[in-house]
């Protein structure tokens, strides 16, 4: 654990980000930062980038969602446009076969129109087609306007669809700001002083697992899962092998029970059962900050692991170390 964190610092040291960002006003340029005012801006500094990271999960699943609700409607359409075109042979059949040779220059050049609207005003208005206003005229009024209502369908879901791409976008860009600026404040210390950030870290947010986790079953196995990840790097979207974010942990980590978890936080809430803090049982899934915005496994013994920050990587820790919102038991 503490060998990769040093990794992780070592590489933020390499770096070379320009600028340095102020703690305070009343600091003087040239002061050394205090380790514990770092550490403070470090951490909101992860966490908003957690913040905007899950956002981003949650806009890829609503854009798979949206995505395919296009592809549905696109199929309805193309499966209403051929409809329509049977009504409008089905008319064009009918003016044949009782005006041959009567008028029927006219009727062909209404019934040719690419204009539906124009074509049924246009039979309305004339005494020779009173007849055809029949159940024929119905139906073709009825596929026209079923037509028209899945095109703005289309149209509506195709102009959400470029909405949470710009969304998406707007989040994968504050990630990347406030990991930078994270990086940045970690680049001002000197190396004894980021050693001492890494131990400090350790000892505020780790604690020991416990030997044994009494957990059999799926959620002994989602738990199997998530202890081995410990030490594993945390990259925001990231969902293994090797690297998680919070929500990914915990979405591979039941996936080996059989059970499937969205990838986002706020999704991961709704997945299962409200379950009180009184009852909490290892394998159920722990929820944090308002809006959610992080997720973590119960372990047993008031401990949790999870996928912390880019600083502590998949680690365990005690189940009140962040603001505690809730509990649901998957499956």
């Amino acid at each position: 654990m503490q060998h990769g964190r040093k990794r992780f610092i070592s590489a933020l040291a390499g770096t070379g980000l320009i600028g340095a960002i102020a703690l305070s006003p009343s600091t003087p340029a040239n002061a050394e930062p205090d380790i514990d005012d770092v550490k403070e801006r470090v951490d909101r500094l992860y966490h908003e980038a957690e913040q905007a990271s899950e956002r981003y999960n949650d806009a890829k699943l609503e854009l798979a969602d949206l995505q395919g609700d296009l592809t549905s409607l696109r199929a309805d359409e193309k499966r209403q446009d051929q409809r329509l075109s049977g009504v409008r042979d089905q008319v064009a059949d009918s003016i044949v076969t009782q005006y041959t040779g009567q008028g029927l220059s006219a009727a062909g050049e209404v019934f040719v129109s690419d204009d539906p609207g124009a074509f049924l005003a246009s039979l309305t208005t004339m005494a020779a087609f009173n007849d055809l206003q029949g159940e024929l005229l119905g139906s073709y009024t009825t596929e026209v306007k079923a037509l028209e209502l899945r095109r703005e369908a289309t149209e509506s879901r195709i102009a959400k669809v470029a909405e949470t791409k710009e969304e998406m976008a707007e989040q994968k860009e504050a990630i990347e700001e406030k990991f930078d600026e994270a990086q940045a404040l970690l680049d001002r210390l000197e190396a004894e002083e980021r050693e001492a950030l890494v131990s400090r870290s350790a000892s505020r947010e780790d604690a020991p697992a416990p030997a044994s986790v009494p957990a059999s079953g799926r959620a002994g196995a989602a738990i199997q899962y998530a202890m081995a990840q410990v030490g594993d790097a945390y990259v925001y979207g990231a969902a293994g092998p090797s690297a998680f974010d919070c929500s990914g942990l915990t979405m591979m980590a039941w996936a080996q029970a059989g059970v499937a978890l969205p990838h986002s936080s706020s999704a991961q809430f709704s997945s299962g059962p409200r379950i009180s803090e009184g009852d909490l049982q290892p394998g159920d899934l722990v929820f944090y900050y308002s809006p959610i915005s992080h997720v973590g496994m119960y372990i047993g013994n008031g401990q949790i692991v999870h996928a912390a920050n880019p600083g502590s990587g998949v680690t365990t820790a005690p189940l009140h170390s962040m603001p505690y919102v809730g509990a649901v038991r998957p499956g």
